[in-house]
């Protein structure tokens, strides 16, 4: 059955593999997977992805320093071409709506270089297009689960172009297939999902605003919050948060104009210059608005017996502010990458031993992550003593700039941002 099947894909190397490894999702995280693997001697890589190569994804994101500090680390050719499709993210600012400022940061004091500011549909295309030749579109997953002859090794189904396709005796599954990940839940059972307090929007829009917008700031009204930063090709993306109650099964039914508007404006002043553009764009555009609520699945990037490895969304939410919604995608990318090479030029062949060494030293970078969004918080509070501001200040800097990739025969705390 393998060496039929594989005749009707083409060789990913023409090495001859060790390793039979699938990965199924072709956005950040897989993308970055594939490349990194595929170059990788002893490996034979397939990665599925069930959009065509011409999706567009509209929407914009920043890429936070972390970030691409991994990609230099892990793939420095890679991280030139996304910064060079991209804006710079050099700059951070809070502001109330009314627009008094309360925290205008330059990252040079909390990170070694800036981060990137792109549309997610260049950002797949420049991570798809690196990955050439691993990646195959319009493959619908259709079943996967763990080898009969041995559980530790599992198989996938998809169909493409008409086709159903099979691929057996898989060394190691890594998902990188989405929040609602279906080899989470074909592995592990569907995860418990614990619904955040906090009501989400974005919005593309072309550049109007005079060059009210440019580079990444925020405004609140109390609890409410509005986010907006400037894009290549004439583009301006915005998002914002409202607060939620968590058993509120169709939050944004009944938010129209009004109603947007009376949640930024304050209440005893006009809305400041950027932010009264930012209200009446949202208004004038309502219908377009994009709405989604936060959730925070369970975190979890391996399987405790099939060799199965998760990446990004999959294994973890992360709230967009402070650029780590793609970031931790792409750091754990980097780190899975870099253990994997280290651990086969070490001679370590066990993907079993990959995942431990990888869940340990995700798991801690992680958990810091999260914790430093509520010290952050502090920064864009006007009442914030000057103990607040200095610890929030330190918490980003660990956050931007100690980022160290796991590698094989290290210690569980590399790679964690905080010291070994």
């Amino acid at each position: 059955m393998r060496a039929v099947l594989l005749r009707t894909l083409a060789p990913m190397t023409p090495r001859t593999p060790t390793q039979r490894i699938v990965i199924v999702g072709a956005g950040v995280a897989g993308s970055i997977m594939a490349r990194a693997l595929a170059r990788q001697a002893g490996l034979e890589v397939t990665c599925l992805e069930q959009v065509a190569p011409d999706d567009h994804a509209s929407a914009g994101l920043v890429i936070g320093p972390n970030a691409i500090k991994a990609l230099h680390l892990r793939d420095p050719l890679l991280a030139s071409a996304i910064g060079e499709a991209g804006l710079p993210w050099d700059h951070w600012r809070v502001s109330l709506c009314s627009g008094e400022v309360l925290l205008d940061l330059p990252l040079t004091r909390v990170a070694d270089h800036g981060g990137v500011r792109i549309l997610r549909a260049t950002l797949y295309r420049v991570l798809r297009g690196a990955a050439a030749g691993t990646i195959r579109y319009r493959c619908k997953l259709l079943e996967c689960g763990a080898s009969p002859q041995d559980p530790a090794r599992s198989y996938v189904v998809w169909e493409q172009d008409g086709r159903q396709c099979r691929l057996d005796d898989i060394d190691l599954l890594i998902a990188a297939d989405g929040r609602d990940s279906p080899i989470r839940s074909a592995f592990g059972g569907q995860p418990e999902v614990h619904q955040v307090g906090a009501l989400l929007l974005r919005l593309l829009v072309p550049d109007a605003g005079a060059g009210r917008i440019d580079d990444y700031e925020q405004w609140c009204n109390g609890p409410n919050r509005l986010l907006a930063f400037r894009l290549p090709h004439g583009q301006i993306n915005i998002a914002g948060s409202l607060p939620l109650r968590p058993d509120n099964a169709t939050p944004h039914v009944g938010i129209g104009p009004q109603a947007l508007r009376a949640a930024y404006t304050p209440t005893h002043a006009r809305p400041g210059p950027q932010a009264g553009w930012l209200i009446d764009t949202l208004c004038a555009n309502v219908d377009a608005i994009c709405w989604y609520r936060m959730q925070a699945p369970g975190i979890r990037f391996a399987e405790p017996r099939a060799q199965v490895m998760y990446l990004g969304d999959s294994a973890h939410a992360m709230a967009p502010p402070l650029g780590q919604g793609v970031a931790q995608a792409i750091e754990d990318a980097c780190s899975a990458a870099e253990l994997i090479a280290t651990s086969l030029a070490g001679g370590e062949t066990s993907p079993r031993a990959w995942l431990a060494t990888f869940e340990a030293a995700r798991l801690e970078r992680l958990r810091f992550v999260m914790s430093v969004a509520p010290h952050a918080a502090g920064l864009m509070l006007g009442g914030a003593t000057e103990q607040e501001r200095a610890s929030a200040l330190a918490a980003l800097r660990q956050l931007y700039c100690q980022v160290a990739l796991p590698r094989h025969g290290v210690g569980p705390g590399a790679g964690t941002g905080l010291p070994a």
